[in-house]
Formats: structure tokens, sequence, C-alpha cells
């Protein structure tokens, strides 16, 4: 953790940070910081505060005004990307079966049909456990 710099002290942290650690992530509030922000592998910028520049440099916008976000933000990501893989697994996995099932002449194009609602019906679904993670304040 690096503070009280000038934007062109952060930016060159952040280029020694990356010869030394690879990949590096840096969160700004905006004021002073679009430099770093898009200097930076990852850049997170509180939006409730910041400048346009900044919100427009970085990758990522917390609307929230508070860094303790971040590790929220991460875990809700690493949720989501789950529930999508599952999604495409799922969906795949029903639509070559039934294709297979088609091929074999034991599923017509009603079955086709209706696998392909019941796979957005699932999908919609399995993608619906998203809002009972809980976040920080533990609302839902």
């Amino acid at each position: 953790v690096f503070s009280g710099l000038m934007p062109a002290e952060k930016l060159e942290h952040i280029q020694e940070l990356k010869g030394v650690n690879g990949l590096v992530a840096f969160v700004g509030d905006g004021m002073n910081d679009a430099p770093s922000l898009a200097g930076a592998d990852i850049g997170i910028a509180m939006g409730g505060v910041g400048s346009d520049a900044a919100l427009q440099a970085a990758d990522v916008v917390l609307m929230k005004g508070d860094p303790a976000a971040v590790p929220e933000a991460i875990r809700l990501s690493m949720a989501t990307e789950r529930i999508i893989v599952q999604n495409i697994v799922m969906i795949l996995g029903i639509k070559v079966l039934v294709m297979v099932l088609g091929i074999l002449g034991l599923a017509g194009m009603w079955a086709a049909v209706m696998a392909d609602v019941g796979v957005c019906l699932l999908a919609v679904g399995n993608s619906m456990r998203i809002f009972r993670i809980k976040t920080r304040q533990g609302k839902k």
C-alpha cells in the first residue's frame, strides 16, 4: 500500500510493481487517479466520488465510495462466473442429448422445442441463485 503520492508517482509505482509482480490492480477514488487506473492491469474506480476521466479509464467502477466493496465485488464476480459455466455446460449437455436422441429417432421436433424452452428456464432459474449471495452488510 502506498499513499500520499502525486499522480506521476502513483503511475511510477504501478510500473515498478508490474515488473516485479506481474498483474497489478489499482483502486482509486478518481481524484487524479486516471493515469494510474489506465496503467494498471485492473483499474477499479470508486464511482460515487470519482472524476469522469477516472471512471472512463477504469476497468471496473464500483458505485459505492467504499474501498471495502472491492472484495465483495470480487466474490460476486467469481460466483457469477461459476453460474455462467454451469449454465453453459447444462445447456450444451441437454442440447447434445436431445440431438443424439433425434438422430436415433427417439425424439421428434416437439422434444427439441420442449428441451430448448426447458433449458432456457433452467438457466434462468440457476442464474437467479446469484441473488441469494449475501453482501457485506448482510443484505440480499
